[in-house]
């Protein structure tokens, strides 16, 4: 009786999130078009894949929403949670297709791991031969990233009260970064399509002067959506490196800087005409120190370290390693694997931390990292004058103990996340440096590590069990640990 009930409850919880499921499916099924004409005009061989995929995933949208439309409500905090953590746990699966189809030798478990790499925006890769492979499917892989870089969800929400469902839960949990609940525009629908105005003029922007300094067509569309994503996808096997030019890698560096930060700054600066978000913003100045010091620094190391005969070309490649790896693209033009250890180590260490909340970057964000560190400034106050009142704050703002707390715990969480899933890739028979420095760069949705998973390697040397773990880190860290770990808990069922 116990068991039936706990069924109910769990039914009741998943029923009433299908109807709005079932639209995101087929808005999903519908961006596959892009590709599918793509290679209908190239005649690239992999149309018959996306006939297939689009059809199989539109049929699968119908079917949810019209078994859904019975239990249909207004979409309460718990449902918006499952419905984020249901939406990027299928949407991958849809998106797999085109691989599976086309690439009939892939097994199921590279194609999920590749597809959620591409909408987490991590980046990392077991497939080779890109060069090779159809320019639908390069497109259709880097257009993953694009889609994941602002968010599936953030994009429906924009229509979801046309539809009668409302959105602002489900922006809520997919929106990543610590400070959620504020809102641009007084709708949470005005609000996505803000954002999203924003985001496709920089795509177009950054395509137009990718084709302009020399890239193909296909080219620049493939590497516009995978540096305003964010992710690390390119169409070559050599990555960014390919095309050995300094105006595309200045091209990369500045666009990859401007999706590094938050978007909503972005969105403001437009709107009012104005620089004054970006004056105000608590991040930027942290985020460009970090940046521009770490630039200078690892280009002054590499040179005196005999990598590089002269500093401009050490600074040329370290500046787009850093700025790749702190925003979390994950594009390269030079193996950072062979680097001096203390190299590869401070890219880890800063795409851990450096992006903005709000950005299309992974990590903890600059904001939770800025807060941290005042915290512990003000414990080492309380230790100096115990009986002093202390405030944390955040340009003129006090920040509530609240957000202290949780910016606390949630920095306890990622940590013991990476530990414990290190220890599990060594368990299963990766090396330390490997095991460690593919979870750091998949929980912070970066793409390449060190070791057998650096840069000039794919992740391809994963066992399937290790595979699994890598894309568990992916979702975990694209869902910033809570939205996912809150629906693993027993709590989260119940009535």
């Amino acid at each position: 009786m116990k068991a039936f009930t706990v069924a109910r409850v769990r039914a009741h919880g998943v029923l009433p999130i299908l109807h709005v499921l079932g639209m995101i499916i087929g808005v999903f099924g519908l961006s596959m078009l892009l590709p599918l004409v793509v290679s209908q005009l190239s005649a690239d061989g992999a149309q018959h894949a996306y006939d297939e995929a689009v059809l199989i995933t539109l049929a699968c949208g119908v079917f949810l929403w019209l078994t859904g439309r019975r239990w249909k409500r207004e979409l309460k905090a718990r449902d918006g949670i499952l419905l984020v953590v249901v939406t990027w746990l299928l949407t991958p699966l849809f998106a797999a297709l085109p691989l599976l189809i086309f690439l009939p030798s892939l097994s199921f478990t590279d194609a999920y791991f590749e597809t959620m790499s591409g909408l987490t925006t991590t980046g990392a890769t077991v497939l080779s031969s890109l060069d090779k492979l159809p320019s639908s499917i390069n497109i259709w892989r880097a257009q993953l990233h694009w889609l994941g870089g602002l968010g599936v969800i953030v994009l429906v929400v924009a229509v979801l009260p046309l539809l009668g469902v409302g959105g602002r839960q489900m922006f809520k949990a997919e929106t990543p970064g610590p400070m959620k609940d504020d809102k641009l525009t007084p709708r949470m629908a005005e609000t996505a399509k803000g954002l999203w105005k924003v985001y496709i003029l920089l795509t177009l922007i950054c395509m137009g002067l990718y084709w302009l300094f020399g890239m193909t067509p296909g080219d620049a569309l493939v590497h516009a959506f995978s540096v305003m994503g964010l992710g690390g996808f390119s169409s070559h096997d050599a990555s960014f490196g390919f095309f050995k030019s300094l105006p595309l890698e200045l091209i990369t560096e500045i666009f990859a800087l401007i999706a590094g930060l938050n978007f909503a700054m972005h969105f403001m600066a437009l709107r009012g005409r104005t620089l004054s978000p970006y004056r105000l913003d608590p991040e930027i100045r942290w985020f460009f120190a970090y940046v521009l010091g770490s630039c200078l620094m690892l280009g002054l190391l590499l040179w005196s370290r005999g990598v590089y005969h002269d500093f401009p070309s050490a600074l040329r490649d370290a500046s787009f390693s850093v700025i790749s790896m702190s925003t979390t693209l994950g594009l390269s033009t030079a193996d950072f694997g062979a680097w001096p250890y203390f190299a590869g180590l401070w890219l880890l260490f800063l795409c851990s931390f450096t992006t903005s909340a709000g950005s299309t970057g992974g990590g903890i964000k600059m904001l939770r990292a800025v807060l941290l560190y005042k915290q512990v400034y003000r414990e080492l106050l309380r230790v100096l004058h115990p009986h002093a009142q202390v405030n944390v704050r955040l340009g003129e703002q006090v920040v509530p103990e609240k957000v202290i707390y949780a910016v606390l715990a949630f920095f306890f969480v990622y940590v013991a996340s990476i530990v414990a899933l290190s220890f599990l890739l060594s368990l299963s028979g990766l090396d330390v440096l490997t095991a460690f420095s593919a979870i750091v760069a998949c929980i912070n949705n970066t793409g390449p590590g060190l070791g057998q998973v650096g840069p000039s390697t794919t992740y391809a040397v994963l066992t399937d069990f290790q595979t699994w773990v890598c894309t568990f880190a992916m979702l975990l860290g694209r869902l910033e640990l809570f939205t996912l770990l809150v629906v693993l808990t027993p709590a989260f069922w119940r009535k």
